[in-house]
């Protein structure tokens, strides 16, 4: 990390998280803050569900809710970006505070409640967005006060489909109420049978992924599964935030909401490697959760994923970290003697079951 990003760092953790937060998204709007840039090698280059990825890092959804820093973002280093997530109408979320940075334990709790502007003003950024090597996506959420939930899903892929490079299902946030019981089969069911029909009437269809929690049983993963290899699902990402709490240092230990973070890192790479054997290589998985250095990233790859995403070790690394995890996992590779990420993928799968 630079001393201009430290002293970034430093500043915006003397303020509340959330409002840290919006000031790091206007800053790189205005160019203020310092962009590693993209680190190239043949090793990294790889593609993720028919999309071209310089490198397999890439930004969890979440960051950029509402697709207003992709230019910027584009050029911080990563492989792919997620925005998000956006439901049909505008909302304000859950009331603050609603965000909470455990810095003793490297991790945060949130409670926002799919806060965002609403899918018709993003789809306006989608559009007019710069277009990079950089695949974008968007995460697809469900209106707090909605009557068909399901329904809203479909409804943000057919007004930002069009302007992104995939789009996620997200059924897994812990903070809109019983949105995570569209995880079980009959519902999920239904509700991608509804993505995957409007995705097939876009001019361009896209990859579509579902993001899964990390509160799961080993009877709701195979169920999972079963349903995401009998639907036509580019992928998975495992996982989401959890309600769970491990053993905690911070005073904010206890706030309500998903905690993400290091204390994530095991619980999540057991849910992808269980999920990897599952679904027997036969679908893309992204690892989220707990990622903070390139061991941790290269350890999510050789647990069966295929693409990794981060967003909390920022708050507490800065930008620097995405090349710095690049940088690293590329040596990993080398070290082991592949020549490509896709050598390495599930190679240590046991480990983790």
């Amino acid at each position: 990390m630079n001393p201009i990003e430290r002293a970034g760092l430093t500043l915006l953790h003397r303020l509340d998280p959330e409002t840290a937060h919006s000031l790091s998204l206007r800053a790189l709007q205005a160019g203020l803050a310092p962009l590693p840039g993209p680190f190239n090698s043949p090793r990294l280059q790889t593609t993720l569900a028919g999309l071209s990825l310089m490198n397999p890092i890439g930004l969890a959804a979440g960051y950029d809710k509402n697709a207003t820093t992709i230019a910027a973002l584009s050029r911080a280093g990563f492989g792919f970006i997620e925005v998000g997530a956006a439901t049909p109408r505008p909302q304000q979320g859950n009331p603050k505070p609603r965000l909470f940075r455990l810095t003793e334990d490297r991790a945060a709790i949130n409670r926002f409640g799919f806060n965002n502007d609403g899918a018709d003003a993003i789809a306006v950024r989608l559009k007019a967005r710069p277009r990079t090597q950089v695949p974008v996506g968007l995460n697809l959420g469900a209106g707090k006060d909605s009557p068909d939930r399901a329904a809203d899903f479909a409804r943000v892929l057919a007004l930002c489909g069009p302007h992104v490079d995939f789009a996620t299902v997200n059924v897994s946030s812990p903070n809109t109420e019983r949105l995570r019981d569209l995880q079980g089969r009959a519902a999920l069911t239904a509700l991608l049978s509804g993505v995957m029909a409007t995705n097939a009437t876009l001019p361009r269809p896209i990859p579509i992924f579902l993001k899964i929690a990390p509160d799961l049983t080993d009877d709701d993963l195979a169920e999972i599964a079963e349903v995401a290899l009998a639907s036509g699902l580019a992928g998975i990402i495992a996982t989401n935030t959890t309600l769970d709490r491990p053993p905690l240092k911070s005073t904010h230990a206890s706030e309500k909401g998903g905690l993400s973070g290091a204390p994530l890192f095991e619980k999540s790479t057991r849910t992808l490697a269980r999920l990897s054997q599952l679904t027997m290589g036969k679908l893309p998985l992204i690892g989220v959760g707990g990622i903070a250095t390139p061991k941790q990233a290269y350890a999510k790859i050789k647990a069966g994923a295929s693409a990794v995403q981060f967003y909390t070790a920022m708050v507490y690394d800065g930008l620097s970290l995405v090349t710095d995890l690049a940088k690293g996992l590329d040596a990993l590779l080398a070290r082991d003697g592949h020549t490509a990420v896709s050598a390495a993928i599930a190679t240590d799968r046991a480990a983790w079951l």
